[in-house]
């Protein structure tokens, strides 16, 4: 079971991580100001990213003929990690790939209307992006 530092620590980094962008979130902050926040924001996190890699990662490396149980580590938590970012990733550009496809099929269509099948052949181009991250992230899951 876990004890009450190891609950309240991590609230307490988050806590720390977001407090320079509450001005900024409440429009009380310069343009100026606003940026050196977000930057702040960004070395904060980055900062908490390093302290953890180096502080909890202690343990990352196993001993030889262990490296296939590794169920409750570090390694299996960055592989889960990396499967959120595929996914996610990939959804994100299959987005930006269907922001800019489906209105110019749209328009297409709308001028002819023999354009309808070549135009969602592009819309469908942008949502296989997303599919194959989500495929990759299964084939990542899979290993683990």
């Amino acid at each position: 079971m876990m004890n009450l530092l190891e609950l309240l620590l991590p609230a307490f980094f988050i806590v720390l991580i977001c407090l320079p962008l509450i001005k900024v979130f409440t429009g009380k902050a310069s343009l100026k100001e606003a940026k050196f926040r977000l930057y702040t924001h960004i070395a904060c996190f980055f900062a908490c990213v390093l302290g953890f890699g180096l502080f909890a990662g202690m343990g990352v490396f196993a001993e030889e003929g262990t490296v296939a149980a590794i169920t409750g580590t570090m390694a299996q938590g960055l592989g889960f990690i990396a499967a959120a970012l595929a996914t996610g990733m990939s959804s994100l550009g299959a987005g930006i790939a269907v922001a800019a496809a489906a209105p110019a099929a749209i328009g297409a269509f709308s001028e002819n209307d023999k354009n309808f099948g070549k135009a969602m052949i592009f819309v469908a181009l942008g949502e296989g992006v997303a599919i194959y991250g989500v495929l990759i992230s299964i084939l990542i899951i899979n290993k683990l």
